[in-house]
């Protein structure tokens, strides 16, 4: 009778499966992590873009794109636009049509890139690509006059950046444009997209939510212009 000796793997062959096994998961990893660094990238240089175009656009018109009241007889294209493509010139971003003509206004004049109706933007992140921009995620932008930032009760021109930002990439984002704290600075999260599941605290002290077990993926900031 003759005993037939049982095969196995060496220590030397699991040693080796198991940094293939590494190898694989620092890949993806990796893999991750660039492409959450080009989401932040590219929102803080479509951030960036919008606010050179609308200040290159005051400096070229002295008026502010949006509420332009001669945009139709100065600027070629835009009389389709809400109220004939003209706002009514009182400093401010405030009404629906002046939300739409702002993109309207850019993309016309040269400083956008796209093509804009310039039909009526309501004062929520809701809006078709062909009257605003989209973000990395698929989200509308809105520019108007208000007080959507969750760290400050006062109204300003705000860029808003839309929803549907993880709220990992939102934290990023502020520590590239700005302080990294949430209700605070120049950029702060939107009190609109899921303000209390993206950030806690208020004013200095506040911070994102990113230890949570389930992170908030619909979250939205705020340029504070």
């Amino acid at each position: 009778m003759y005993l037939h000796r049982q095969k196995g793997f060496t220590l030397v062959e699991i040693a080796i499966v198991l940094v293939i096994i590494g190898l694989l998961l620092g890949g993806i990893l990796k893999g991750q992590e660039i492409i959450t660094n080009a989401k932040v990238r590219n929102l803080a240089d479509q951030g960036s873009a919008i606010k050179a175009a609308f200040f290159g656009f005051q400096d070229r018109y002295r008026a502010m794109p949006g509420d332009f009241a001669n945009a139709s007889n100065t600027i070629p294209g835009v009389s389709g636009g809400a109220n004939g493509g003209n706002g009514n010139g009182d400093g401010r971003v405030t009404t629906n049509a002046e939300r739409g003509l702002f993109w309207l206004h850019l993309s016309a004049a040269g400083f956008l890139t796209g093509n804009f109706d310039g039909q009526s933007q309501g004062n929520t992140l809701n809006c078709p690509a062909t009257r605003c921009p989209t973000n990395a995620y698929g989200a509308p932008l809105m520019f108007s006059w208000g007080s959507a930032a969750s760290g400050t009760g006062q109204s300003s021109h705000e860029l808003r950046t839309g929803r549907s930002i993880p709220v990992n990439v939102l934290a990023e984002l502020d520590r590239k444009v700005d302080d990294g704290v949430p209700r605070a600075g120049s950029f702060q999260n939107d009190q609109q997209a899921s303000n209390n599941n993206c950030a806690t605290g208020s004013g200095a002290t506040s911070s994102y939510r990113l230890t949570v077990s389930d992170p908030e993926s619909d979250c939205g900031g705020v340029h504070i212009m």
